[in-house]
């Protein structure tokens, strides 16, 4: 069999970084730290990527671009089987960029291109749901006033965006290691999911608790009272 092309440093350094970030945290992984790593020198990893905040920006640019090749699926949801699997897809992406999440407001004050960036992403999740909504409501899976639906997609995306942060706070020594990532997915898309039971159809509410039964065994549902 012929070898493997190795891969090109430019990915090596990027994907180690998203893990030290993930790990640690991005304010507390330096280029030093990751250069280390990488077993390269500190001057090569410079050649790539001349700043912390090259790496950064590079990482959110792989993120956008991935979140938005999901978000488009909001308006093929048809029924909560398809909810689900829709939300726990929003969660699994998020999970992979979890540093984000964690350090989001840090990242904010201190690196001005990240501004408009985390503004785009959270209209196009906005967006996202609202399509869902839409949709569920066409496919006859729900009963929505227009006028409720605005902000209930809102506050999915509020759930959805923050709850990595929700998860942390409980705690802050577990939650984002991968070990935890099953159990914490599932939390989180049942809470985001579960914003949506008022408005199902009997027989789409019934299904929804089903589902829900059935991943509790796996993950416990988070208590927030």
């Amino acid at each position: 069999m012929p070898k493997k092309a190795p891969r090109r440093t430019a990915e090596r350094i990027l994907e180690v970084t998203l893990a030290l970030f993930n790990r640690f945290g991005a304010p507390n992984v330096s280029t030093t730290l990751i250069a280390a790593e990488l077993g390269i020198s500190p001057g090569n990893l410079y050649y790539h990527y001349p700043a912390k905040d090259e790496l950064l920006g590079a990482l959110f640019d792989r993120y956008t671009l991935h979140m938005h090749e999901l978000l488009d699926a909001g308006a093929e949801v048809r029924d909560v089987e398809d909810a689900w699997f829709f939300l726990h897809s929003l969660f699994e992406r998020i999970w992979e960029y979890r540093f984000l999440y964690r350090d989001l407001n840090d990242l904010l004050s201190n690196h001005r291109r990240l501004e408009q960036q985390v503004q785009q992403v959270l209209q196009g999740k906005t967006r996202a749901l609202r399509d869902m909504l839409a949709s569920l409501s066409a496919s006859g899976a729900l009963q929505i006033d227009p006028r409720t639906a605005e902000p209930t997609a809102t506050s999915m995306v509020v759930v959805l965006s923050w709850w990595l942060s929700f998860e942390y706070a409980r705690a802050p020594r577990d939650a984002l290691e991968p070990a935890a990532a099953q159990a914490v997915l599932l939390r989180g898309a049942h809470h985001v999911l579960m914003l949506l039971a008022p408005y199902l159809v009997m027989a789409q509410r019934e299904h929804l608790l089903a589902l829900v039964a059935a991943y509790a065994r796996e993950a416990p549902v988070t208590q927030t009272t």
